[in-house]
């Protein structure tokens, strides 16, 4: 961690109230890597875990550079799921308080006249969905000229098939010396192949997971027979005080434990790629007020959800490989809480399991349940 005195400073005034406001202290090991390079015009590939504050790093830089007497678009941010969208643009308008800029969040599905409405206003900072960005952006309602920040917020899901050509529509349709920032929890090597083929010279940051986060946190399993894992599901949804994400790889079968749950009267929340807006906005809301007690997700569903206080992360499916383990588990144990995470596992799965352990070094305990207790 750094002395955030030598960094802070120097960043306008408004930046530097919201910082006293803040109540940090120190910037995390994302902020002090990437701030200065940003603030010198930088173009950047930056991997840092879950919850090390990847927003702030970049977005402390980019509201610097802001241009009050410009009445433009100058900063855009490219999210690839609304929640993000709408949780960056909360961080824009606590950073940007006082200050006299504005943000607007476009995202596809929403109703496309009222943002064109917003557009009128002239917000300084977009932040967006890729498709909707572009769409507003051929049809002349976006302009980009006076965009000095591009920002791709988890790069390693836009730079997917899908989105591809919108990331490079919206890098095309900026001014050649606009600085692009191209951030992730988790940036595979092709993906960083990708972004090196688009930027010029990029400065590349990785920050590994903290030992003491994945230390903090308990690592379990249950062992059971594939029909049987909704029963033990059922089971831990019973547990005093579970408040916890559920993730499954495969969307049929999230919403068949699901609708059994539901069967047995055990509400739950459910996110996947096809579930609508209301559905989403209703689950997520459900959850966070606490009138559900778990969240049953595919991890892309899940990318950009910030939720505090879990206790428990539970994989009814197994993690693919070791960066989905780490990453699924990094929603637990967040700032300085202990937390665990219950895998519910084959005999099969089991010796998968154990190989993740091996090579993070972490001691997988098998549990069993009894009396509503993990023991």
């Amino acid at each position: 961690m750094s002395n955030p005195t030598s960094i802070i400073p120097t960043l306008p005034s408004f930046l530097q109230e919201a910082w006293e406001k803040s109540g940090f202290t120190q910037l995390t090991e994302i902020q002090s890597e990437m701030i200065p390079q940003a603030l010198q015009g930088k173009n950047i590939i930056a991997e840092a875990p879950t919850g090390s504050g990847k927003t702030m790093a970049y977005l402390l830089p980019a509201l610097e550079k802001i241009d009050m007497n410009v009445k433009q678009a100058q900063v855009v941010i490219v999210a690839s799921s609304r929640e993000l969208v709408m949780q960056i643009l909360d961080e824009v308008q606590t950073w940007a308080q006082g200050s006299g800029i504005t943000g607007a969040a476009l995202i596809g599905g929403a109703n496309v006249k009222r943002q064109q409405e917003k557009l009128k206003k002239k917000p300084q900072v977009i932040i967006g969905t890729p498709g909707r960005l572009m769409e507003l952006t051929k049809t002349k309602k976006l302009k980009l000229h006076e965009v000095k920040t591009l920002v791709f917020d988890e790069a390693d899901q836009l730079f997917a098939k899908e989105h591809i050509k919108e990331v490079d529509d919206l890098m095309k349709a900026v001014v050649k010396d606009c600085q692009r920032l191209i951030c992730s929890a988790t940036i595979p090597k092709h993906v960083e192949k990708q972004a090196k083929e688009r930027l010029d010279a990029p400065h590349v940051i990785r920050i590994e997971m903290n030992r003491d986060h994945l230390e903090r946190v308990d690592h379990t399993y249950l062992v059971a027979e594939r029909r049987d894992k909704v029963k033990l599901l059922r089971r831990l949804v019973n547990m005093e005080g579970l408040y916890g994400l559920a993730f499954s790889n495969d969307i049929r079968e999230l919403e068949t434990f699901a609708e059994r749950l539901e069967f047995r009267g055990k509400h739950v929340g459910v996110l996947h790629g096809t579930t609508t807006k209301q559905a989403r906005e209703k689950a997520i809301n459900q959850f966070r007020s606490g009138e559900v007690p778990i969240l049953m997700a595919t991890d892309v569903a899940s990318r950009g959800l910030d939720i505090e206080g879990l206790t428990h992360v539970i994989q009814l499916d197994l993690a693919n490989d070791i960066q989905q383990y780490v990453h699924r588990s990094g929603r637990t144990g967040r700032a300085g809480k202990s937390g665990t995470v219950v895998s519910i596992v084959t005999e099969g799965e089991k010796e998968r399991l154990l190989q993740i352990g091996d090579k993070l070094g972490l001691k997988m305990e098998e549990k069993t349940l009894s009396h509503g207790k993990l023991v």
